[in-house]
């Protein structure tokens, strides 16, 4: 039965290029001038590095006055009107959050915003691919109302109840400034590359200060079961297909009107292999091995090209 389930959700993973990625960034209450700096800064960041993406991109960040609840959802409710099926969709909670047991809220000026109110509004995006990225205070007890497939969830501590704030917002955004973060050479950043570097740099954080960590990360975009801390059991497909950020050739080729076709087959083939590795144990292994080979060697020439 789960080896069904994955099988059928990898087929709702489409591989062709998406035609627009819609992004929105909120840094929610501060409180205090320290944490307005920080929520602030970390959102004005990603803003910077998500426009200077390729392709359609829509940006809007919500901070300071502008970070309401009402505000909120006029922003989701514009994506909604505006965002097809084909595209790509991304929210960003920086800030503050509150679990008293039972429900998630997300501590923006004036009123809170549940997660089940958040769920809500994102669901009524027709995006097929969704990724939520939950960095606040209590957010592990986000995970379950955000959750549904085709959106992955990522939540910066592993429960409602670590409550203490959280670094790991701060290292999200240095996984788009450091080239590190692309481990897999491929010249962009997926959403699990950037997670992985995030919650390792998070821990780094914590052993450097000689403090006990209050935040232990974790994802799910399976859109059922519970959330995990690293890839695996079908756990981390869709993270690893989101590209984020693009770098050196691969982003050259998305500014290149001539190379996009060549990008976008890169693409197709990378998610391809990827699928075929999470399928691996369900194949017979002579058709596994014969169908991962023709896709490298086809890669490399795409790569070849793209390097001209």
């Amino acid at each position: 039965m789960k080896r069904a389930l994955l099988l059928t959700m990898l087929c709702t993973l489409t591989l062709t290029a998406r035609a627009a990625t819609y992004y929105v960034i909120v840094a929610g209450l501060g409180g205090e001038p320290d944490y307005v700096q920080r929520f602030t800064a970390a959102a004005n960041d990603l803003d910077k590095i998500y426009k200077s993406a390729e392709g359609t991109v829509h940006v809007t960040t919500l901070t300071g006055a502008q970070a309401t609840a009402a505000q909120l959802r006029e922003t989701l409710n514009g994506v909604a009107r505006d965002a097809k099926a084909d595209d790509d969709f991304a929210l960003v909670l920086i800030g503050h959050g509150s679990f008293d047991g039972v429900e998630y809220k997300f501590n923006l000026v004036g009123l809170d915003v549940p997660a089940s109110e958040i769920a809500s509004m994102c669901n009524r995006i027709a995006a097929r691919r969704q990724l939520v990225v939950d960095t606040t205070s209590s957010s592990g007890g986000a995970v379950h109302a955000l959750q549904r497939p085709g959106r992955a969830v990522i939540a910066a501590t592993k429960s409602g109840t670590e409550k203490n704030a959280t670094v790991f917002a701060r290292y999200w955004v240095e996984a788009f400034q450091d080239p590190s973060a692309d481990t897999d050479k491929s010249d962009s950043i997926s959403a699990m590359e950037a997670f992985t570097y995030a919650n390792k740099k998070t821990a780094e954080f914590y052993d450097s200060q000689k403090r006990l960590a209050t935040e232990h990360a974790v994802f799910n975009d399976t859109g059922s079961g519970e959330p995990v801390r690293e890839a695996g059991s079908g756990q981390g497909l869709l993270l690893s297909n989101f590209t984020l950020m693009r770098l050196g050739t691969s982003q050259m080729a998305a500014n290149d009107p001539a190379k996009r076709a060549l990008l976008a087959k890169k693409d197709d083939l990378e998610q391809k292999i990827d699928m075929l590795k999470y399928q691996k144990a369900a194949m017979d292994p002579a058709d596994y091995k014969k169908q991962l080979t023709d896709a490298l060697v086809e890669l490399a020439k795409v790569q070849q090209e793209m390097d001209k």
